[in-house]
């Protein structure tokens, strides 16, 4: 394999750079690539445990065993320790500062790896684990959080007020679409809030807009940012992984910490979404993972991924035990936007009240969640809905399609297609 690799290697570098390759270079590239990451995923088929044996046994302080690091981290011991089962740290670098269109798809590899080690029930199992304890940063911050209540994450704000623990996003010129500071600043605001003993509800909701057409409104999520995606800034390993490993799971599972009494035990707390203007693709994802949703009754939501060519994070997981399948796959599929007025809207809403109202429909839904025994009861309704096995599948699956999706040329082509067009005066897409 590491010869192999290494052979591929030498006869790209006689191509032309990506950004200047013909349409049958680049067709004889992707080929070439695909090769050599077939190779590495029969090489995992059969050594994957082992993989994971040797990363784990080389990890932690003074040799401790189950200390696995993060998704970047264990893709760079990988790489180190098995030449050629991954791209280098310096390559894959160098691609991550090229455009979408310009890349040659090394995180396939990535996901190559992914797959497999998730598809490992000790492994993956592991590794999942690993994702639900508190991020470095999240651990800085507490003390400070605790003591003043509030912090400024960047892409998101926090703050502690009457046991309530509000997450505010405030990216206002993008109408809070997210990339990789969002998904960075997300965990660690999750983190915030289940570690410190004074919060008992989370809270999120979107900050208002400087974006002219919702200049001082309020507006939940316009999903990923697909001007950052075009330009290659949304990252494989920091956006779309450890998205759904990092801060969705959080939201679903809650902590792994060191401090709970007994090994494993997690710290998770009821949250509560409050909807403002529309709830769009990664938006939509995450109010599936919330135990009480309000929306104003002239926001909408919408899962435009397959339009955009990608996989809509977990949607296709868990939108398929809410409604039935046509429904489904014409949210899926098709793109449908959904009302808040509409009898479907329950699908994603709890409660829809008018605008000036959320507020105090906000307040209300904060004293039901604040219940003793709403932290247990919710934590066994997620096991129920969605076991950690059937969402380790998934994710093993996810690994690798959106890689796989990320890197097809139609998607690059669709968001040309896209940055091109005028931008039409009811779009809430950011550019």
């Amino acid at each position: 394999m590491e010869r192999y690799a290494a052979a591929v290697e030498d006869h790209l570098a006689g191509l032309p750079a990506p950004q200047d390759r013909s349409p049958e270079h680049r067709a004889h590239g992707r080929q070439v690539r695909r090769g050599c990451d077939g190779l590495r995923a029969r090489f995992l088929a059969l050594y994957a445990e082992r993989v994971h044996s040797e990363l784990a046994d080389g990890a932690g302080p003074a040799g401790e065993r189950g200390h696995l690091p993060g998704l970047e981290g264990l893709a760079d011991a990988a790489g180190g320790a098995f030449p050629g089962l991954l791209p280098d740290r310096d390559r894959l670098d160098a691609e991550q500062r090229l455009a979408l269109a310009d890349k040659e798809g090394l995180d396939i590899a990535l996901g190559v790896f992914f797959q497999a080690l998730l598809r490992s029930r000790t492994g993956g199992s592991r590794l999942m684990e690993r994702l639900l304890r508190p991020t470095p940063r999240a651990r800085d911050l507490l003390s400070g959080f605790r003591c003043e209540g509030r912090a400024d994450l960047g892409a998101v704000s926090v703050e502690r007020r009457d046991g309530a623990g509000y997450v505010t996003v405030h990216q206002p010129r993008s109408l809070n679409a997210e990339n990789n500071d969002f998904v960075a600043a997300m965990e660690t605001a999750v983190d915030l809030l289940l570690l410190d003993d004074g919060v008992r509800v989370g809270v999120l909701r979107g900050g208002r807009m400087v974006h002219p057409r919702y200049a001082g409104r309020r507006v939940f999520s316009s999903g990923i940012n697909l001007k950052d995606l075009y330009h290659g800034r949304i990252s494989y390993l920091s956006f779309f992984l450890r998205r759904e490993l990092g801060f969705v799971h959080k939201l679903m599972r809650g902590l792994v910490t060191n401090e709970a009494a007994w090994p494993g035990e997690v710290v998770t707390k009821p949250w509560l979404a409050v909807v403002d203007s529309f709830a769009i693709g990664g938006g939509a994802q995450l109010l599936f993972l919330f135990d009480y949703v309000l929306a104003g009754a002239d926001s909408y939501v919408s899962l435009p991924a397959a339009q955009e060519g990608i996989v809509p994070g977990g949607a296709n997981l868990r939108l398929g035990r809410r409604v039935d399948s046509r429904l489904a796959r014409q949210l899926l599929l098709g793109g449908r936007r959904i009302r808040a007025g509409e009898d479907t809207a329950r699908t994603f809403f709890d409660e829809v009240v008018e605008p000036d109202r959320l507020d105090a429909a906000a307040e209300r839904a904060l004293a039901r969640l604040d219940d003793h025994a709403v932290p247990a009861n919710r934590h066994l309704l997620h096991l129920a809905e969605e076991p950690p096995h059937a969402f380790q599948d998934y994710m093993a699956e996810y690994a690798l399609h959106q890689a796989l999706r990320v890197h097809s040329p139609d998607v690059a082509e669709r968001l040309a297609r896209f940055m091109e067009r005028p931008r039409p005066t009811h779009s809430a897409v950011p550019r």
